[in-house]
Order: structure tokens, then sequence, then C-alpha cells
């Protein structure tokens, strides 16, 4: 019988995360990549340096191309990166070949001890996820913050132990890919239409965001935003515990508002958690964010006046909503992380000033029509680029919304921006869309809008 591997699909941040963890596990691993104008030696050196180039040269193989027979007979489990669709021709054919399926997230957690927290959601999981983790840090011993928020699962499973609390930011792509993955706490912020070109249905994308919950006791609990209809519908699927948060809503149990302060209620009981004045952040859709990681971390029984300290102190995540400088009156915000209308409807909504907005980007197939119909006089130009400006202008146009230009770069958004706001006002970058045409991630394309707004 041929020797027994991992097949760790895509050469990224987390199929390199993935590797790294199976080595030092003592796995044999072949590393694959579907680009075969990649180099081996290059691929090679992005793993770990603290593993053994013994050990690397004993148990890695790299493949680039199609995958061979060869191959698939030694392979026991292939770990598929979030970033490859679960039905790519060779994920098929490595399926019907009879070889399990795991994604990074599920590796990690198989190889992980303690608590996880899981947070999931169409926006705000950023911003949940790192005032969650600052909470948990204040209070308990030992914690990281993974998942989709930068820093790999992978990367830090071997060094947790049983008093761990791991709060994981998972994408959508990631919880495709989940077997045995067991939050105790869990997180569904919201659910609006997104990566449809890769889900195809909203049912499709609404049943893999739920789960985050499928393994969780009836006890744990999933903490879920009343104010989105098709959450409250799900809610009564679940066969967990349900703590809604509400921003709107006057909730007998949950955490909502009464007047300007947060409050958290259950069996007749109220608790004050913060002052919403007393918040750095801006925006209605940051309340939420704040309601949703008290939430959390009252099921946590972190004590209160930790969650209330931690909620002071707490400052905006880069490139969500982000200030960046005020130049010649003009003040800048880099909302690069708002890569879908919704997420960039509340940065819109958060703004208090006449604003000209830098937008556009990789086409996902979204629509822009509620997304235009949110300027409400508040956008006073629009600054489109990218692959998805024609298209936006289109559906700007037809809802009576002239006052847009286009641009082909960057920088040139960032000086046509500079020239048409005037005093007191403010230049937001929230594209509405993903990066992709042309950086290699939103926290490029938000560096460089920072660099090219602080050389003003």
């Amino acid at each position: 019988m041929a020797e027994q591997r991992y097949l760790v699909a895509g050469t990224g941040i987390s199929g390199i995360g993935a590797a790294n963890l199976l080595l030092k596990m003592g796995e044999k691993v072949t590393l694959y990549d579907g680009n075969n104008q990649l180099v081996e030696e290059d691929i090679i050196a992005k793993l770990d340096d603290s593993i053994d180039k013994s050990v690397i040269e004993r148990n890695v193989k790299v493949m680039l191309g199609e995958l061979n027979k060869e191959i698939l007979d030694e392979t026991k489990i292939m770990v598929l990166s979030p970033g490859i669709a679960i039905d790519a021709p060779f994920v098929n054919r490595v399926r019907d070949y009879g070889i399990t399926i795991w994604g990074e997230i599920e590796l990690a957690y198989r190889y992980s001890k303690g608590r996880v927290i899981g947070i999931t959601g169409t926006n705000g999981k950023t911003t949940t996820t790192a005032l969650t983790g600052e909470i948990m840090k204040n209070y308990f011993n030992q914690t990281f913050v993974v998942g989709n928020i930068g820093i790999p699962y992978t990367n830090i499973a071997a060094d947790t132990d049983e008093d761990t609390v791991t709060v994981a930011e998972i994408s959508s792509f990631q919880l495709e890919t989940i077997d045995t993955f067991h939050p105790v706490v869990t997180a569904v912020l919201n659910i609006t239409p997104d990566h449809l070109n890769r889900h195809y249905t909203m049912e499709n994308y609404t049943n893999v965001k739920m789960s985050i919950t499928k393994n969780q006791e009836t006890f744990e609990a999933c903490v879920l935003n009343y104010e989105d209809e098709r959450l409250r519908n799900e809610a009564e699927k679940l066969h967990n515990k349900v703590v809604f948060f509400s921003s709107k809503t006057s909730l007998e149990n949950g955490v909502c508002l009464k007047d300007d302060i947060i409050v958290y209620r259950e069996n007749s009981v109220e608790t004050v958690v913060c002052k919403v004045d007393e918040m750095n952040l801006v925006g209605i859709h940051n309340v939420e964010n704040v309601m949703a990681a008290a939430a959390i971390a009252i099921q946590m029984k972190v004590p209160v006046d930790v969650i209330r300290q931690t909620i002071k102190e707490f400052k905006a995540v880069e490139h969500r909503i982000e200030f960046v400088a005020t130049k010649n009156g003009v003040t800048y915000y880099n909302d690069s992380k708002g890569t879908n209308t919704d997420a960039s409807i509340k940065a819109i909504e958060a703004m208090t000033k006449p604003t000209v907005l830098i937008a556009g980007g990789y086409d996902k197939g979204s629509e822009y029509d509620d997304w235009i119909e949110s300027f409400h006089g508040k956008i006073k130009n629009l600054v489109l680029l990218g692959a998805t400006k024609v298209k936006i202008a289109d559906t700007a146009q037809k809802h009576g919304y002239h006052d847009y230009v286009f641009v082909d770069t960057l920088l040139e958004a960032v000086t046509k921006s500079s020239e048409l706001a005037g005093e007191g006002e403010v230049v937001l970058l929230s594209p509405a869309c993903a990066s992709w045409d042309m950086f290699k991630s939103y926290e490029e394309r938000g560096r460089l809008f920072k660099e090219y707004v602080n050389n003003l």
C-alpha cells in the first residue's frame, strides 16, 4: 500500500498554514497547486523556518498542474484552501475518488485544544471578532484571534491548551468544509446577498452560514441579529440556545438599546453594558457589532465591568471606516473592507458630512440599486474605478444620479477626490466590491489608499 499523505490544495496563506501544522504534527504532505507556472522552490521557501529542513525534504512533495493517479492513491485526506470552490473539477475528482475533504478550519480544530468562539455573517465579522478577542484577552489567560481576520487558525492550533480561548472569524468559504468544528458560542451577525457567484443561491449561502451552529449542544448559545428577518426565521430551526441583539427593538431577553445605553436582559434582570457615546466606533452598524461582542462575552461568563472597559478602549479595526488623516480641511476614511454593497451602505450611513465616495472593483455579480439609493443626498460625488465602474455608472444613471467620474488607478482616484472635496467634507474609500481585479487583497488596497492620502 502507498504511504499515506495529506494533500494540501492551494499554496497561499491558508495552504501553507495547513502544511506547517501537518509537518509539525509529523505528517507527510503533498502541496498542490493547479498553476503549473509556479516554481517548486518558491513554494517550499514559504514553509515555516522553524521546521527542520531535513523534515521538509523527507515529508514534503510539490505537485503542480494536473493531479495524477499516483498522488490520489497515496492521499488519505485533502485539505482545501477556502479560495478554491468545493465544486472545482479537480475537487470533484478527488471526492469521487473517495478521499475525505477538510478545510483549514476543520484541520486546525482537530489539532487544537480549549474552547472556540465562532463568528460569521456577511458584514461586521472583523470588528466583532477583534473586539470579542480583546474582551477575552482581558479576562482569560490565553486567547488567540484567528481565521478570516488574517491569522490562519492552523498557525496557532499547536500552541493551544485546555484553558485556551480561540476567537475565530469564519467566512462562508471556510464553513463549506467543516465537519466536527464545534464552537461553544457562535454568532451570525447578518446575512445579505454576497458571493453568489460561489454559492449560487441565497438558500445555499444561508445554509452555509448557519452550519457554524451544527455541532453545538442545546445549552450552547448562538448570537443572532434580531433585525435580520432571515436570521429570525433561522432561529426557529436551531436546537441550541438563541441570544438576540437588536439596535431597533426593545428585547425582553438579549442585548438591545435603552435610550442610548446598551443593556443585556435575561430572566427579567437588566444589566447595563455601556453608553453608546462611550464607544470610539461610529455608525449604528458598529453599535450592533458591540452588542454582538457583548452578548458573546456574557455567554462566556466574562464580568460586565471587563466587557465595558474593553469597549471603551477599543478602536476601529484597520480598513473598516478607519480614520486616515485630515488634509486641507478634508477628512479621509479607509473602508477598503467594504467589499459588498451592504458593508458599503453601513459606511455611507456612518458619514455625517457631504462625502466624495471612491468605489468599484472586482465584479462578484452584485447589483448596486440599493447602494445608490442609500446616497440620500449625502454622496456629492462618486469616483469610480475597476472592473465594475461602468456597471455602477449605468445603475447610477438609472436612479437619476449623475455626479460620477471614471478614473483608471487608485492614485488617480485619491487625487481627483481631493479636488472634488471641499473644506469640512469627507473622502470615503468604500468600494462595495472585492479588490481582486487590481489588488492582491482589500488590505493592499487600503494600505495604498492611506499611503496616497498621507502623501497629498
